[in-house]
């Protein structure tokens, strides 16, 4: 097989392949077997169908097509290897030759055109200095690890106090842009520090006893009116706070596989190392992804930026063209370009996923889908996006 690059965009290209019609005619003979394998032909048995019959019967036309179907991707991912190509969209084949005709022992010829990875220089990240946080663990950083593990036993008790930081207070909210009440809930449980509702609902509820009630301004965070400035009214119904199980021996026992609290300590510092040093990596990868968006300069195929702010719509069920689309364009492009630069970053440096990596990694996309692992992997594999896995699984380990 043979194939030739033609550069049509700094973002595209057209890729001829030429297949001689003896690596081609296995294909041929390997369709005319499945056509005899699923058919039955009076007077043969089934799989036992000469191919001269298979022929007559369905025409060599429909087997060569069968064939060319079946082999196309493999003769593809074969010619982007030999050009060193990075596919970034979905190809566009048109067969130009076939060899049809019994006798006829010309070339399959196909073109491929596609969109591709840019030339990125990339400057040798030796040349940056970047500061990031020590990944040295302190006897604090384990307490806290420990204290989050105790409260996960923890008991709730009502107080009868003003509420404080980490109590939790049963509240009842609404929240009003003028005169029209927008949104509001009762009943909600919330612990106070978690900051993952409205922003000021901390101050305010702070300092509250059970039945006691106060308005903020906050800036609604989601639904109809997400972004506008809205008079919140909360009420505290009840207060809580959480008692802690002791950090001893029994409590290991219980929290964990360890039978000392100071094993279980032991383990926690471990854990707190490792994921010290892990936002270390991602804190480092974040700095320098900075300093290469003021240095590298590429463009974007525009139809893989297109086709990534579809998917987002879809995935908000959105219809195409929204003027959601605009408003995340900006973004996309930056997560593509980011994407793109870690990719060759991941290749200069030979970061290498395992199979196994690959594997397990595929496993935990499957389960975040929730899809079957098998299913999954079959559909990556069927739609060539295992490169697409890799590479992401490489990126994340830069």
């Amino acid at each position: 097989m043979k194939s030739s690059v033609e550069n049509l965009e700094p973002t595209k290209v057209k890729l001829t392949v030429e297949v001689p019609f003896e690596e081609f005619k296995p294909a041929i003979d390997k369709s005319a077997k499945d056509i005899a394998d699923q058919v039955n032909i009076p007077g043969f048995r089934r799989g036992h169908v000469p191919a001269r019959v298979i022929e007559a019967r369905f025409g060599r036309a429909a087997i060569v097509e069968d064939a060319v179907n079946n082999s196309l991707d493999e003769y593809y991912a074969e010619a982007v290897r030999e050009n060193d190509l990075h596919p970034l969209s979905r190809p566009q084949v048109d067969v130009t030759a076939v060899p049809v005709n019994n006798g006829d022992t010309s070339p399959l010829i196909f073109d491929v055109t596609v969109d591709v990875r840019p030339a990125i220089a990339i400057p040798d990240p030796a040349g940056f200095t970047l500061s990031v946080d020590s990944v040295a663990v302190s006897d604090n950083d384990v307490e806290e690890r420990l204290t989050a593990l105790r409260e996960r036993f923890g008991t709730l008790k009502d107080v009868e106090r003003a509420a404080q930081d980490r109590d939790y207070v049963t509240i009842d909210m609404e929240a009003k842009i003028g005169d029209e009440t927008v949104d509001s809930v009762s009943g909600v449980s919330y612990r106070i520090g978690d900051g993952n509702m409205l922003e000021g609902l901390d101050e305010a509820v702070t300092g509250l006893e059970a039945g006691g009630s106060t308005t903020f301004t906050s800036t609604l965070a989601g639904g109809d009116h997400a972004g506008e400035e809205a008079e919140v009214s909360v009420m505290v119904s009840n207060v809580k706070e959480s008692e802690l199980p002791e950090a001893d021996d029994d409590f290991a026992q219980l929290a964990s596989e360890f039978d000392t609290i100071d094993e279980l300590r032991a383990d926690l510092r471990e854990q707190v190392g490792k994921d010290k040093e892990t936002n270390q990596v991602h804190a480092a990868r974040d700095l320098l992804l900075d300093e290469l968006r003021k240095a590298v300069e590429f463009p974007l195929p525009q139809s893989v930026v297109e086709e990534e702010i579809s998917q987002h719509l879809q995935r908000e069920g959105k219809e195409p063209g929204d003027e959601h689309g605009e408003e995340i364009r900006e973004d996309t492009e930056r997560m593509i370009r980011d994407q793109l630069m870690l990719d060759v970053l991941a290749e200069s440096f030979n970061v290498n996923v395992e199979q196994n990596e690959l594997f397990n990694f595929l496993v935990e996309q499957s389960q975040a889908y929730g899809m079957d692992p098998n299913q999954f992997i079959q559909a990556a594999a069927s739609t060539n996006e295992l490169g697409a896995f890799a590479s992401e699984l490489a990126r994340a380990r830069r």
